[in-house]
């Protein structure tokens, strides 16, 4: 009787534990079913809070690719031509005779807007001879200075010389104006032969201007000329280049000296020079250079002012340059005349 009083009491207490325990945890929420619960609350409101935010960072992304896209093509657009712009005089020739020349090729043609006015076998080439030098002045100019001190490496020079001692020291400008005066073989041998890699590597730098100015019908063998069968052109690239070569002030002051004295570095000798050009100083001759070999005949560059306009004459394979060229410079008085587009009726 006392065992089933006893065993009834602690059925009793257990169940009570049982249901104290049940209890406890009906009193304690469920964390991740209050989470869920909240954000299924509050998701309709996010997704109307991520349309917009979406829509921004689509309309800005179109917005940035646009700008680039914009700023290119501006870069590709040509700035329009002011409706001010200058129109220059235009030359032409009403009448065409026929000249006399004893030259093989020659032109003539207008600096400014490099119209050819007269031409003989323009596009044959020729040995150029001396004029060579014009090339061996402008890649000599474009390296350097003034007052740069060259030494003389190379003795017996053939041809047009003033006999420079070789280890002798000669200012570039002295020797430009020696080159381009007397047409001094040595002194365009000393100017090559100081440059970085000797004379070979300013052979190729001549060479290498030819071809960026598209003087396509030239090659240059050595910076004096006297490689006849390697020094070629026509008059047409000549005038061309002639036309650069004035640009250069430094350039264009020496080719219009008559004469000039200079001297070594160390003042112990010094030297009388006259310029080979006989026209110049003469019905507007300002320039340019000569030329005369065996196999070039006689060749003469010419840079002359007429009526306000500066014009390049050419002539190659002549028997007499100067009379030729003479001819060609009174052709441009008598015959060549200038039009005005601003005074055409539109």
């Amino acid at each position: 009787m006392k065992d089933s009083q006893s065993l009834n009491k602690k059925k009793k207490f257990i169940k009570k534990q049982v249901s104290n325990k049940q209890a406890k945890q009906e009193l304690v929420p469920k964390a991740p079913s209050k989470i869920i619960t909240v954000l299924r609350m509050y998701l309709q409101d996010l997704l109307l809070l991520l349309i917009p935010l979406s829509l921004f960072l689509i309309f800005l992304a179109i917005y940035v690719i646009n700008a680039q896209i914009e700023k290119e093509i501006a870069k590709q657009q040509l700035a329009p031509f002011p409706m001010e712009t200058q129109m220059n005089p235009y030359p032409f020739v009403q009448e065409m005779p026929l000249l006399p020349l004893s030259a093989q090729s020659a032109i003539i043609t207008d600096k400014d807007s490099q119209v050819v006015l007269f031409a003989k076998n323009s596009e044959l080439r020729f040995s150029m001879a001396s004029t060579v030098k014009i090339m061996t002045a402008l890649t000599a100019l474009d390296y350097y200075e003034k007052d740069s001190v060259l030494t003389v490496q190379t003795g017996n020079v053939e041809g047009s010389v003033l006999q420079l001692q070789v280890g002798d020291q000669f200012y570039f400008q002295d020797l430009l104006y020696a080159m381009l005066l007397p047409s001094a073989n040595d002194a365009a041998l000393v100017i090559a032969d100081n440059y970085p890699g000797g004379r070979e590597a300013f052979v190729a730098k001549m060479n290498e201007k030819a071809q960026s100015w598209h003087l396509n019908n030239t090659h240059f063998s050595d910076p004096t000329g006297l490689e006849d069968d390697g020094d070629y052109t026509t008059v047409t690239d000549l005038a061309r280049l002639a036309s650069m070569a004035i640009d250069n002030k430094t350039f264009a002051a020496v080719t219009s000296t008559k004469e000039k004295i200079i001297t070594n570095v160390s003042g112990t000798r010094q030297y009388q020079i006259q310029n080979l050009n006989k026209l110049l100083g003469t019905n507007g001759v300002t320039g340019i250079k000569t030329g005369t070999t065996e196999g070039a005949g006689e060749v003469l560059v010419t840079s002359v002012v007429a009526n306000g306009h500066t014009f390049i004459v050419v002539v190659m394979k002549s028997e007499d340059r100067f009379a030729d060229t003479g001819t060609l410079l009174n052709f441009i008085a008598q015959k060549v005349q200038f039009i005005n587009p601003n005074d055409i009726d539109r």
